[in-house]
């Protein structure tokens, strides 16, 4: 006698798919990115120091992912993969939050409906403008779903009562130390109401991509200043515009990246494969 064969109408398979993501989802830790007065911050709780959820792809570009950190970790791979391709092939200019957030949505679409599991991420995509008007933040679900959002976003396990207390709290033109305080309260509070809990900087991971750095806009926020910013009874309301820790790839303000002569991008190309170095560019008396 044979079986009939087993048959799963493409609306429940979908409908299962989707409830699968969005628990996994649920179950982790939430993040905020929002916009203060002199660029975007991305706040998460995360007390890892080495497991990111918070990271730059280019020169004016971040990253920030809720879920599961092995899925969300090869899309941020893929996406440095690819912002680095297009600078070097055609201009650092061409490389945009917009491009990026379209290559993310098709890899998640086709994985969401091909796949036999789809992938336990939520993702922000962010770029600082040169001014408030020009920043760019998208969100992009685990099924390749694209949100233009203007402020700010929340994702993770407690989004929609963090998504709630910023549509209530935020403004625009906030300080970087009263962007940190809203985000750190949201994320410290119980969605059933109780207790919030304490979160001090141990907990946090905390970028900023900064509009009045040189080139490379994305730093992290650590340490005595972390502190500094979120004690309400520190004068401290941003990030110093002189970088004391900034490294041989990270300029401070007002210097260059210590392998540009100034005859190509490709000179500051984070990526050392992709760098031309002095001697590839004879000057014009032939030395």
């Amino acid at each position: 006698m044979s079986q009939m064969p087993f048959y799963v109408s493409p609306e429940q398979l979908m409908k299962d798919r989707a409830d699968f993501a969005r628990k996994g989802i649920a179950r982790g830790r939430s993040v905020v990115v929002l916009a203060y007065d002199n660029g975007i911050a991305f706040v998460a709780e995360n007390p890892s120091r080495a497991l990111h959820k918070v990271s730059e792809i280019y020169d004016r570009i971040g990253f920030a992912a809720v879920g599961k950190y092995n899925e969300f970790e090869n899309l941020r791979v893929a996406g440095i993969r690819y912002a680095d391709l297009r600078g070097y092939s055609y201009d650092r200019g061409d490389v945009t939050a917009r491009g990026l957030a379209n290559a993310y949505a098709q890899t998640l679409g086709a994985v969401f409906t091909q796949e036999s599991k789809p992938h336990e991420v939520e993702i922000a995509v962010a770029e600082v403008g040169a001014g408030p008007d020009g920043d760019q933040i998208y969100r992009l679900t685990y099924d390749g779903s694209v949100t233009d959002v203007r402020g700010f976003l929340a994702m993770g396990g407690a989004a929609e009562a963090i998504d709630a207390g910023l549509k209530e709290s935020f403004r625009d033109g906030m300080p970087l130390a009263d962007a940190l305080a809203l985000a750190v309260r949201l994320l410290a509070a119980d969605p059933a109401g109780g207790e919030p809990r304490a979160l001090g900087p141990g907990s946090l991971e905390v970028a900023v991509l900064d509009r009045t750095r040189v080139r490379r806009t994305f730093r992290r926020i650590t340490g005595e200043l972390l502190m500094a910013l979120l004690n309400p009874s520190d004068p401290t309301q941003d990030a110093p515009a002189d970088d004391p820790a900034a490294g041989p790839h990270d300029p401070a303000p007002g210097e260059t990246h210590a392998d540009a002569s100034g005859v190509s991008p490709r000179h500051t190309s984070t990526n050392p494969q992709t760098q031309r170095h002095a001697e590839e560019h004879p000057t014009s008396d032939g030395k």
